[in-house]
């Protein structure tokens, strides 16, 4: 369990010592939050939809943890060429010890991430349905970062350049982002776009915000916490399994 916490404060350490990155990686989520919630408002409040603003915000969220939680995958790569991660592994302590810690540190950073996008969100006019809710809301933040770390984890494990890793990154990210029903309602969709929508986990996850910030539901809380718990699981086991067989 120390070595566990050990790399849960490690990867903590390296976040908040960095303002830069977390400035940085503000960037892109209050650009689509400033630029998409003002200049497509409007219109959404024509087709009778409501303030967009309230819409947008958990799916820009989502956005916010899903590029974190997968960008900590590049500190495996990072770590394996210049060397600290063969201090790590030839540690008396399980690999898989050290795959939960990093996994662990990677996701509370994702998680700190989606707090300060809710958080500025305010100040554009965004306000929660339900304070009660809130909690729930934080649970799901977290399954949602821990679900993408592990994947980033599970990826970088059979990677050993950092261009690579960027290069399947971009490939992945984005379409999960714009498929998920991050910007556009999911009701009404062609049948090849939803089912795209069914099978991306993120779906899920921005649905369980949505409904839990504003109420509006797709799929349903249950089904967000069941999909998004049993594909955690999976992706921790995959995670995990790779993470023991990395060669130094």
């Amino acid at each position: 369990m120390s070595t566990i916490y050990i790399l849960w404060l490690r990867q903590l350490k390296r976040y908040f010592r960095s303002r830069a990155r977390i400035i940085g990686s503000l960037g892109q989520p209050l650009l689509f939050l400033l630029a998409l919630g003002f200049g497509l408002g409007p219109i959404y409040q024509k087709a009778g939809n409501g303030n967009y603003i309230q819409f947008l915000v958990p799916g820009v969220m989502a956005m916010g943890i899903i590029f974190t939680a997968l960008f900590s995958g590049i500190e495996i790569i990072w770590d394996r060429q210049f060397g600290f991660l063969k201090e790590t592994l030839v540690a008396p302590t399980s690999r898989l010890q050290i795959m939960i810690g990093r996994t662990l540190g990677g996701a509370t950073v994702a998680l700190f991430q989606g707090l300060i996008i809710l958080f500025l969100s305010f100040f554009v006019g965004f306000r929660p349905q339900s304070i009660s809710f809130l909690l729930v809301a934080l649970v799901l933040t977290f399954l949602i970062a821990l679900l993408f770390t592990a994947l980033g984890t599970a990826i970088a494990s059979v990677l050993e350049d950092m261009q690579g890793f960027q290069l399947i990154m971009n490939f992945l990210v984005m379409p999960l982002f714009f498929l998920s029903g991050a910007l556009f309602p999911l009701q009404g969709l062609p049948k090849t776009l939803d089912v795209i929508a069914r099978v991306n986990p993120l779906s899920y996850g921005v649905d369980g915000l949505r409904g839990t910030l504003i109420n509006v539901f797709h799929f349903g809380l249950l089904t967000d916490f069941l999909v998004l718990g049993i594909i955690t699981a999976l992706i921790l086991i995959l995670g995990g399994y790779l993470f023991s067989k990395i060669q130094i």
